[in-house]
C-alpha cells in the first residue's frame, strides 16, 4: 500500500504545490492511523531524529543537550524549501521528531498535519526581540505552530576586490559591467527573484499581481548574460573564494562571514530597495513518539546558551532572536558579536529590521509555487 497519493514523488520534490502536499499528508496521516508506519516502530528511545538544514546536527550546536538528556541527535539535512516538504510526505511516519523549516513553509506543514500546535508558554519567548515574540509565519491565529531559532539578511554578497562599496548600494550592480558574466546564483528560486522583486519596486515583494510578475521575470531573464553559474549551498562558498563569482544576489551575511573568518576579500550589504529576511524555525512533527524530548529540544535551541551555539554554528553563521543568547555571546565571545551586530551599544541587526528595509520571505502568495519555479528553470536553460 502506498504512503501517499502522489503518483511520481519527483513531482513534490520539484514543483510542491499546497494541495500536492495536503494530499500527501492526507495518506500519511492514515498510514499513520493504520500503524503503516516503520519509521515510529524502529525509532529507538535514546535517538532523536531531527530534518534540517545543514550543520543544526553539529557537536558543536547539539552536544550540551546530548549530555543532558542522554540521547544522540540524528539529523537529516536537505537543502531548500521543496525537498525539506518531498521529504516530510514522503519518509514513513516516526521518521522524524523535530522539523528546522524556514518559516515561509510552516504553514503548509500544518495545513498538512504535519506538525503540532505548541505552548507559547512552554519557549522563552518573552526573551526574544519583541519584533518576533509572535512572528506572524509561525501563527494559525491563536496557535503557534514553531519556534524562530536563527534568522538573517539576504540582499547581494560580492567580493571586495571586484567591486567597490558604491557599486552595491543598488541592485543594480548585477547589472555591471565590471561583473559581466561573474553575476553567480544560489540555486534556489525565492531568495533571487524576491530580491529582483524588490528592485522592481515591489513593497510587497511575494505577494505581487500578473502584471508585476511578468515584469519580474524580464528583470530575472535579462540577467542571462551576466550569469557566472547556479551553485549549491556548498559551491556559492568556492565560487566567490576562487572569484567564479564576483557577486551573487539573494544571499548574505550567513555565507559571507565564514569566508571573511578564512580571509576571502567579500563583503555583504542589504541595497537601498531592501533586503530580504530568511527564518529558520523549529517544529514538533506530529507523527514522532518522542514529543517531550522533542518539546526539550527546541527549549534548548530557544534558550540562551542553545541561541550563542546556534548563532556560530560550523556550517553558517546567522543571527539570533533571543536577547539573552546576545548578552551571552557579548559576555563570551565579543569580537564574534561584533561581527555579527550583535552587540547593545552600536548599529545592530536590529535597527534596519525598525527601519522597515527588511522583508519576510514568503511563497509566493498570487502565483503557485510552480510558476515562480517553472521561470526560474527557464532563466537556468536560456
Amino acid at each position: 500500500m502506498s504512503r501517499f497519493l502522489i503518483r511520481d514523488p519527483r513531482e513534490l520534490f520539484l514543483r510542491p504545490t499546497r494541495r500536492t502536499v495536503l494530499q500527501g499528508a492526507g495518506a500519511l496521516a492514515g498510514a499513520t492511523a493504520l500503524g503503516l508506519g516503520t519509521g515510529a516502530s524502529m525509532a529507538q528511545d535514546n535517538v532523536l531524529n531531527i530534518l534540517t538544514w545543514p550543520g543544526h546536527g553539529d557537536p558543536a550546536f547539539v552536544k550540551p543537550f546530548e549530555d543532558e538528556y542522554g540521547v544522540k541527535v540524528v539529523a537529516k539535512e536537505y537543502v531548500g524549501g521543496e525537498p525539506m516538504l518531498a521529504l516530510m510526505n514522503q519518509s514513513p511516519p516516526g521518521s522524524f521528531d523535530v522539523v528546522l523549516a524556514d518559516a515561509e513553509y510552516i504553514g503548509m506543514l500544518q495545513d498538512g498535519g504535519f506538525i503540532d500546535a505548541l505552548d507559547p508558554a512552554d519557549y522563552p519567548l518573552a526573551d526574544y526581540w519583541p519584533e518576533f515574540q509572535k512572528f506572524p509565519l509561525h501563527w494559525v491565529g491563536d496557535e503557534l505552530y514553531s519556534v524562530m531559532i536563527r534568522f538573517g539578511y539576504l540582499g547581494l554578497a560580492y567580493r571586495t576586490d571586484m567591486l567597490a562599496p558604491e557599486d552595491v548600494t543598488s541592485y543594480e550592480a548585477l547589472w555591471n559591467e565590471k561583473v559581466k558574466g561573474k553575476v553567480g546564483f544560489f540555486d534556489w528560486y525565492l531568495p533571487t527573484m524576491g530580491c529582483l522583486s524588490l528592485y522592481d519596486g515591489n513593497a510587497s515583494p511575494f505577494d505581487i499581481d500578473d502584471t508585476a510578475y511578468e515584469k519580474l521575470s524580464e528583470t530575472l531573464f535579462s540577467l542571462r548574460p551576466q550569469t557566472s553559474g547556479f551553485y549549491s549551498m556548498a559551491d556559492q562558498f568556492a565560487m566567490l573564494t576562487n572569484g567564479t563569482a564576483a557577486v551573487i544576489p539573494g544571499i548574505g551575511d550567513w555565507v559571507v562571514l565564514l569566508l571573511q573568518n578564512e580571509g576571502v576579500p567579500v563583503d555583504a550589504v542589504v541595497p537601498e530597495q531592501g533586503g530580504i529576511q530568511w527564518t529558520e524555525s523549529m517544529s514538533i512533527v506530529s507523527s514522532s513518539i518522542k514529543k517531550d524530548l522533542a518539546k526539550k529540544f527546541i527549549q534548548y535551541a530557544s534558550s540562551p546558551e542553545g541561541q550563542f551555539r546556534s548563532a556560530r554554528l560550523p556550517a553558517y553563521w546567522a543571527s539570533i532572536p533571543n536577547k539573552k543568547g546576545w548578552e551571552m555571546m557579548n559576555a563570551e565571545a565579543p569580537e564574534d558579536a561584533v561581527k555579527l551586530r550583535h552587540t547593545f551599544d552600536a548599529r545592530n541587526v536590529m535597527d534596519e529590521y525598525k527601519e522597515g528595509k527588511i522583508h519576510i520571505r514568503q511563497t509566493p502568495v498570487q502565483q503557485d509555487i510552480e510558476t515562480w519555479n517553472d521561470t526560474w528553470s527557464e532563466f537556468k536553460a536560456m
